[in-house]
């Protein structure tokens, strides 16, 4: 595996066309910040998975201008489901010793459903559900907000058991609901906001299936199946102006009303077996604005 020294012999990388980018109408203006989107790693130590992710990672440190900061959307690790803590150390060791050789950036991270422990017999283990996720990132909740550079970042937790507690669905729930509420309320300056999730708020890669007959059918663990609220609540907020996304491991873009909702590609494409469908494994990247304008794009990194 490379060492983060690589990145020195890097600087005549030359990076790769990217897809969906928008130039902004005034190109004198300087964004404030420039941010990295991955999402849907599944870090293995399998199919070259650590020496491809590793490529991301410096590809996204070569871009110009600098990259400030990553987002994660989730699904970090490959799978903790239904594995035994043996496994599940090992993923993390993976993850860490990965973040620590060969990413500079800060990162901020959104737990998605492949970071949860579901196993049945450890029910009563302390670390059991998204306690050892929340330990190994050093949270002490699932959703959180910060700022940074005059934008206000909402990260989201979006996956729950369902009610016959046998597997998840997405939604917020009335108390983390509140908190939202709460969090944009309370952003009096009107800062610009980047709501960041796993599982998307309002997606249209759900329409992509090959044996519709006359009918999509939307399951509850695709789409927060209280999409109808949180839009209702972003409506009375018009600084909300993004909402990144994963899951899915398919990029699309859906504008509705006053927020751009953006699902992005997985950074290992099919569970690290080529692309899902027509997405490419890659990651994106935003420039954000002072007054709430953002350019965007999905970029590619191992083409």
């Amino acid at each position: 595996m490379q060492r983060r020294s690589a990145l020195k012999k890097l600087g005549g990388l030359a990076l790769l066309p990217s897809i969906g980018f928008t130039a902004p109408a005034d190109k004198k203006r300087k964004p404030v910040l420039r941010v990295a989107h991955i999402t849907d790693v599944h870090l293995k130590n399998n199919l070259g998975a650590p020496a491809k992710f590793t490529r991301c990672l410096h590809h996204i440190q070569q871009q110009s201008p600098k990259v400030d900061m990553i987002l994660n959307g989730g699904d970090i690790v490959f799978d903790m489901n239904k594995e035994n803590i043996p496994v599940i150390d090992a993923q993390w060791q993976l993850w860490h010793s990965t973040l620590k050789n060969e990413c500079g950036l800060p990162v901020h991270y959104c737990i998605g459903n492949h970071d949860i422990w579901w196993l049945e017999n450890s029910r009563q283990d302390v670390f059991y559900g998204k306690k050892y996720a929340l330990n190994q990132l050093q949270l002490s909740v699932p959703y959180y907000s910060f700022t940074k550079a005059a934008w206000k970042f909402i990260v989201l937790d979006s996956v729950h058991l369902d009610i016959d507690s046998t597997w998840y669905i997405g939604k917020l729930g009335d108390e983390q609901f509140s908190w939202l509420q709460n969090e944009l309320e309370a952003n009096t300056a009107g800062m610009p906001v980047c709501v960041l999730s796993h599982i998307p708020i309002l997606t249209a890669t759900l329409m992509v299936e090959d044996d519709i007959v006359n009918k999509w059918e939307f399951l509850g663990g695709d789409m927060h199946t209280d999409v109808a609220k949180i839009i209702t609540l972003f409506n009375k907020y018009p600084q909300v102006k993004l909402c990144l996304s994963g899951h899915i491991h398919l990029r699309d873009k859906v504008v509705y009303n006053n927020q751009t909702y953006i699902c992005n590609g997985a950074v290992s494409g099919a569970w690290w077996n080529g692309n899902k469908r027509e997405t490419v494994p890659g990651y994106g990247l935003l420039d954000l604005y002072e007054d709430g304008a953002f350019t965007e794009q999905y970029v590619p990194y191992l083409v």
